[in-house]
């Protein structure tokens, strides 16, 4: 397992993954990157865990849909606002930008978290909600996005499973044993 940090921009590690991010996981002989790629991948590959809605029902559409959404606006929406390279001053630039401003973004968010379902895709969870809960909270925490009361909870929802408490006592070992 590669920890986070320099190692991530070696030449060996660069040949695998050119843009030197992590996850980069092995399945078989299958070596992939990007992490909405991994989390699609895995939801596929093994139906059982349920981590995806299944084919041909109205979920699946969502689940497919939040995930690009989560890999495109929510994603990049707060992270240019942060960096202070984004704030498109007309419609023209707002349609070039792939997302508009940031605004619109949040305005989706509450009004799919604001409509009474539980998790992104109605009322199960899936890897759309892991994957679109990580830039939410990203944006939380730096101050970039507000929450309305939904989203609160939808945010409670995501953090309070017994398997993102477990991830994130992993990720709090980690980054201790780093220091």
């Amino acid at each position: 397992m590669l920890a986070f940090g320099p190692q991530m921009k070696s030449a060996d590690y660069l040949a695998t993954n050119p843009m030197g991010e992590v996850p980069v996981p092995e399945h078989g002989e299958a070596i992939f990157t990007e992490v909405a790629a991994c989390r699609a991948y895995l939801a596929s590959t093994f139906p059982e865990r349920r981590l995806s809605p299944a084919p041909g029902t109205v979920e699946i559409t969502a689940y497919h849909r939040w995930m690009l959404f989560a890999a495109g606006p929510c994603e990049t929406a707060p992270t240019n606002v942060s960096l202070g390279l984004h704030v498109p001053d007309s419609p023209q630039a707002q349609g070039r930008s792939g997302y508009g401003l940031l605004q619109s973004v949040i305005d989706t968010l509450r009004g799919i978290l604001g409509d009474g379902r539980d998790y992104i895709t109605g009322n199960s969870f899936s890897r759309a909600d892991v994957y679109l809960g990580s830039p939410i909270q990203w944006g939380v925490k730096f101050g970039c996005m507000t929450l309305a009361s939904e989203n609160g909870e939808y945010l409670y929802r995501l953090t309070s499973r017994p398997a993102a408490i477990r991830a994130r006592a992993l990720d709090d070992a980690l980054l201790s044993s780093q220091d």
